[in-house]
């Protein structure tokens, strides 16, 4: 079993890409690439900086903190990466 962890990054224009994967640094480097692997909503929002991230643990674990992530107002993002939000602890 793999283990997953949720990411944010930061696009070069201040807004910010939340997902999920096994490998961050390999996610990162394909949409920096912008290929086929690479989420869509990225394409021509370069640079890409990786801003959070933390290790889920299943899948299932990982999607459920993606979509809490995501429903998180803008501001609370911003603390989490900043560290002022404690992330969720299984």
């Amino acid at each position: 079993m793999a283990d997953w962890f949720v990411y944010v990054l930061r696009c070069g224009d201040g807004t910010l890409y939340t997902g999920i994967t096994t490998d961050v640094s390999r996610r990162l480097s394909e949409h920096s690439a912008g290929g086929p692997r690479a989420a869509k909503y990225l394409r021509g929002r370069g640079p890409l900086e990786l801003a959070f991230s933390a290790p889920a643990g299943s899948r299932s674990r990982a999607l459920s903190l993606e979509s809490w992530l995501k429903g998180l107002p803008r501001s609370r993002k911003d603390d989490l990466v900043a560290g002022r939000l404690a992330w969720p602890e299984s």
